[in-house]
């Protein structure tokens, strides 16, 4: 529950009436939170920027926002409230449009009957007070709260659900019994388009919420519309079935797709600009048996490129790998199902190379990071670009490092292995269940086992693990099944306490907010190296084994549930995908 100042509490009715007119500089020494000569120093500052005073104590370090906030509620005896634990009702909120809400920087928190409870950055703005009073045709009492807390409510909150419903009703009604595809590859340019605003308003609440991936999905009765967040699939709407031609119509055109053809699966690509943004949207289109479905990967160029020493890999592993990368030759290979964050490690790989010494070119379908002073060459196979064909012209370039997006079939990993017998540095990625099983999926795939024992020099196996939302993750006491894997997975007579997000606001009630990698690395030694090349399965994974003992990715996981930072269910998830018998020896 939220905290109340004094003589304030949040549960009783909140008091009402217009605040007194107060200055926030006299408010702030009154109550000793500031001095009278950093205000004064403050003010100085003020006539030169023209900033509030309040905003220019935070940002000069004078003061937080929590304290400020706090000495606010203190003198003005209103309550102050921690909109990060604050059980909210969408109903209530939703009683103050969210354009008013951002205008003046206020929430409505509690409907007491006849006084409602609003939230404010700045408790002494009456201007603010009387509009709010106008729009919400009520008494209003007062709260004081962060300002940073309320912009991230404000996301949280006011998400699109109603509006995404309202125009997928109102593209319903405009579309009758039958779509009428030609008059909509008319009205294309018409930003007023039912349809142009319903994809409008879904990436940008796909955009809000975190969102990888934005799915429509034709069902018997009904289009379902979902986003995944964290890696977890949530429904953001359920629309009548016919509008589901529509919507695949218009994401065809652009992407430059065939809509003409709905028998065959399609894939393309196309940029939107959200909230001053640039989105890379990869779209796939699939017939299914009640329309086409869609699926739209969101790639934000305006997130920044993550470093390796912010992907969470642990610290020795880091070490390694750094060591690994500054070697002139050799692959190295990260492995993991789809949506793993082998992308984001090989980025952030090459992030750790110097470009401006070293001739860096990537070949990738598509490319899904701009990066500044490296050739990105993005394959094409309707015109027979494929990524065997641009890498054999790579090496007509004189590269120093060579990234694949992915060793797709034999002849792109036996080029890619060749290049790194040659003297270069070839990054790539490949889909296996873990490091150790890595080289023999490359001779599954056909390649010469001396290639792979000379070429192959580490192998990063990589999963995402959801990690506890931080303001609601409590101790949590562990199921019968959770306690036999971490009995099986921890030394004789040591405990771990282990922590789980009990569900709250700031998680949408999920219990987890972001996610991490969990990590494995493989070196290629000499006994490896000669298992490999005798192509001897037994005896490579007795060796890797023993060499990886203590530090797979069931072993990281569980060292995240140790530090509280994941549940002991996701460590468990990670553990079953890669085999837990695999552990014990």
């Amino acid at each position: 529950m939220a905290a109340a100042a004094p003589n304030a509490p949040l549960g009783a009715r909140p008091p009402s009436g217009r605040p007194e007119k107060l200055r926030l500089g006299d408010v702030l020494v009154q109550q000793k939170l500031i001095s009278q000569e950093q205000l004064q120093q403050t003010l100085e500052l003020q006539r030169t920027t023209g900033k509030k005073v309040g905003r220019l104590l935070i940002e000069t370090g004078v003061i937080t926002e929590e304290l400020l906030a706090n000495g606010l509620a203190r003198q003005l005896r209103i309550p102050f409230v921690n909109l990060k634990t604050f059980p909210f009702r969408a109903d209530v909120v939703r009683l103050l449009p969210e354009s008013s809400a951002r205008r003046f920087k206020a929430l409505v928190l509690e409907d007491k009957g006849d006084v409602l409870l609003v939230a404010l950055s700045d408790p002494l703005d009456l201007f603010a007070y009387d509009e709010l009073t106008r729009i919400l045709k009520r008494n209003i009492g007062i709260a004081a709260v962060p300002e940073s807390q309320l912009a991230a409510a404000f996301d949280r909150l006011y998400r699109r659900s109603e509006e995404i419903s309202g125009l997928a009703r109102a593209l319903e009604k405009d579309l009758g019994d039958t779509v009428d595809f030609g008059e909509l590859t008319a009205t294309v340019g018409i930003e007023g388009a039912p349809v142009v605003r319903l994809l409008q308003s879904l990436f940008e609440d796909a955009i809000q919420v975190g969102a990888s991936d934005v799915h429509i999905e034709p069902q018997e009765g009904f289009l379902q519309i979902r986003v995944r967040v964290d890696g977890v699939l949530q429904t953001q709407t359920q629309a009548d079935k016919r509008i589901g031609g529509a919507l695949a119509q218009r994401l065809k055109l652009m992407a430059g797709l065939d809509i003409s053809e709905k028998r065959l699966p399609q894939d393309g690509r196309f940029s939107v600009r959200i909230k001053d943004n640039t989105i890379d949207v990869r779209l796939s289109t699939l017939p299914t048996t009640y329309g086409e479905a869609a699926v739209m990967r969101l790639l934000n160029q305006g997130a920044g490129m993550r470093r390796l020493d912010s992907i969470g890999m642990p610290p020795a592993m880091l070490r390694r790998f750094r060591e690994v990368l500054a070697r002139t030759s050799g692959m190295v290979l990260v492995t993991g199902p789809t949506g793993s964050g082998k992308t984001t490690t090989l980025y952030a790989a090459l992030a750790e190379i110097n470009a401006a010494e070293l001739k860096v070119i990537t070949v990738e379908d598509p490319v899904e990071y701009r990066l500044p002073g490296i050739t990105q060459v993005q394959v094409n196979d309707k015109i027979e670009l494929t990524f065997a064909k641009v890498l054999r012209s790579c090496l007509r370039q004189d590269p120093d490092v060579i990234l694949v997006g992915e060793m797709r079939d034999a002849e792109t990993a036996e080029i890619g292995l060749r290049a790194a017998i040659t003297g270069h540095l070839v990054l790539s990625t490949l889909h296996t269940r873990d490091a150790m099983s890595t080289p023999f999926r490359l001779l599954d795939m056909g390649v010469p086992s001396f290639m792979v024992s000379t070429s192959l020099q580490a192998v990063i196996a990589q999963r995402l693990v959801r990690l506890n939302c931080v303001e609601c993750a409590a101790p949590h006491t562990p199921s019968p099944q959770e306690q036999s894997w971490l009995t099986a997975m921890i030394a004789t007579g040591e405990s771990v306490t282990a922590k789980r997000g009990l569900g709250c606001s700031t998680c949408n009630g999920t219990g987890y907010a972001g996610r991490q990698g969990v990590y494995e690395l493989l070196e290629m030694d000499a006994t490896l190296t000669q298992a490999a090349s005798q192509s001897n399965p037994a005896a490579f994974m007795r060796a890797a084994r023993e060499r990886m003992k203590g530090h797979t990715m069931p072993f990281h996981a569980l060292e995240l549930v140790r530090q509280g930072k994941t549940s002991l269910a996701e460590a468990m998830r990670i553990g079953f995908e890669v085999d837990p018998g695999d552990e014990q020896d």
